[in-house]
């Protein structure tokens, strides 16, 4: 069963890429304080992950912290070099982090993996945005099928 509104974020193991290189975190101290837009993909350099909602993220972090969010998190079944290399080819720097689910502990948890073996990516995360606050979900929005529609930046920023 799928997490909902209302629902406290599971607590996993994740990583991040620092200096030294890949970091264990856990999804609690990443995504439990303050308000937190967490935005979820299929894969790094992927077609629509890569042409379209990560870069729409990167282009209005601004406007997204003007509406109070502390911070904004891009997370994949992908391991922390790869998210690593995606988020320096994509610009991100520091104004998003890019958080690998790199056993897809995460993306289980809440509920949200699919099946991308006919395209070679094994299981995978569905494609969602969600804004937490305090470790809480106040807004979960899943997309219905491929594309990028009901979790792009815009709806988010309408949401918040």
């Amino acid at each position: 069963m799928a997490i909902a509104t209302g629902d406290r974020i599971p607590d996993v193991k994740v990583f991040t890429f620092g200096e030294s290189g890949p970091e264990v975190t856990t999804s609690e101290e990443v995504l439990g304080h303050g308000k937190v837009v967490l935005f979820a993909l299929p894969g790094a350099f992927t077609p629509t992950c890569s042409d379209h909602h990560l870069p729409g993220f990167v282009m209005r972090v601004e406007e997204l912290k003007a509406k109070g969010v502390d911070k904004i998190v891009c997370l994949s079944v992908n391991d922390p070099f790869v998210m690593s290399a995606w988020g320096n080819e994509q610009k991100v720097g520091r104004s998003i982090l890019m958080l690998a689910d790199g056993n897809g502990e995460f993306t289980a948890a809440v509920g949200l993996s699919m099946d991308g073996s006919g395209f070679g990516l094994g299981s995978r995360s569905q494609r969602y945005a969600a804004i937490i606050e305090e470790g809480i979900v106040t807004w979960l929005a899943v997309e219905p099928g491929p594309g990028l529609t009901v979790s792009s930046v815009e709806e988010v920023l309408a949401a918040l």
